[in-house]
């Protein structure tokens, strides 16, 4: 998806004629960030390695929503929400709690009845819902499911 890298580059140009400075600058983050993934690697990134790193990005945003929050900086963990929202665009949709719930369902009647532990679905579900759903969410279902 050098696609991908190529339409946040061209989104940081518009956002800087917008004179959009929060866009402009989530955006450069995202565009450091592959800088930087690339120089670890030493080679382009695949589109999937993109996509990974703009996971990070909005992972990175959530994490830190949630410290500003605990120490009472409201402002900050707006901002951080504003650009965890734009980065966020980027990425593929994700899954509703009810196709996850299919999913994990599936992967429970392909188990064995002693080898359903939490541990094991979430390792037969999460390659499947690689990018597509948050972990957390996944693993609530999973509970919920080996519950009933």
């Amino acid at each position: 998806m050098a696609a991908l890298k190529e339409r946040i580059a061209a989104d940081v140009v518009e956002a800087m004629k917008a004179r959009d400075r929060l866009r402009a600058d989530a955006l450069r983050s995202a565009l450091s960030a592959f800088s930087y993934k690339r120089a670890e690697t030493g080679k382009d990134l695949t589109d999937e390695q993109e996509l990974e790193v703009l996971r990070k990005q909005v992972k990175q945003r959530d994490d830190a929503i949630t410290e500003f929050r605990k120490a009472g900086r409201e402002e900050l963990a707006e901002k951080e929400a504003r650009e965890r929202e734009i980065l966020a665009a980027y990425l593929p949709p994700q899954k509703s709690p009810d196709e996850i719930r299919a999913i994990v369902r599936e992967v429970l009647a392909t188990l064995e009845p002693g080898a359903r532990s939490q541990g094991a679905v979430m390792k037969a579900v999460m390659p499947r819902l690689r990018g597509e759903a948050d972990g957390a969410t996944v693993r609530e279902i999973v509970l919920d499911e080996l519950r009933a």
